[in-house]
């Protein structure tokens, strides 16, 4: 019967470890730069399922209840929506939380920093180019990182 059942100061201390590790968490992954879940590499669905696995313990600690694993479910689902609200109603927020375009190319010529700053390989922004009809750089008019991670590309007037 324990197992299901966690004291108030429990689900505090469960609430405000799940609140850092949130944090702590997307602070990381907004550091890691834009990719959409299809770009995923094996390597970083791995670390994701991963990293979920290692925090786990983080935010409920020895509580191994089911009030305690649903307070810590329900609470990050209320600082995503909470985090998702704020970013609609306001534009600075909207940009820390969720970054903003990046400029890989423009007029056929590619931003080797912006690249760099994305971590970005070359072969990402071909394949991208090639999927939208431009068989080089110099086809290009404009290609931008979206927050979102896809890239967009405009091709020059034939």
């Amino acid at each position: 019967m324990n197992e299901l059942l966690a004291s108030p100061a429990q689900i505090g201390i469960i609430a405000l470890r799940t609140t850092i590790v949130y944090a702590f968490i997307l602070a990381g992954f907004r550091l890691a730069g834009k990719r959409e879940v299809g770009q995923l590499a094996p390597f970083d669905f791995a670390l994701i399922l991963l990293i979920a696995n290692a925090v786990q313990n983080a935010m409920v600690g020895p509580d191994t209840s089911l009030v305690g694993g649903l307070s810590a479910a329900a609470l990050l689902l209320l600082i995503n929506a909470g985090l998702g609200h704020l970013a609609s109603r306001s534009r600075d927020s909207e940009r820390l939380l969720r970054g903003h375009a990046q400029l890989l190319i423009y007029r056929g010529k590619l931003r080797e920093d912006h690249l760099k700053t994305e971590g970005l390989s070359h072969a990402e922004v071909f394949q991208a180019l090639r999927e939208n009809g431009c068989a080089t750089i110099e086809e290009c008019r404009l290609a931008v990182l979206e927050v979102d991670g896809t890239i967009s590309v405009v091709p020059e007037k034939s």
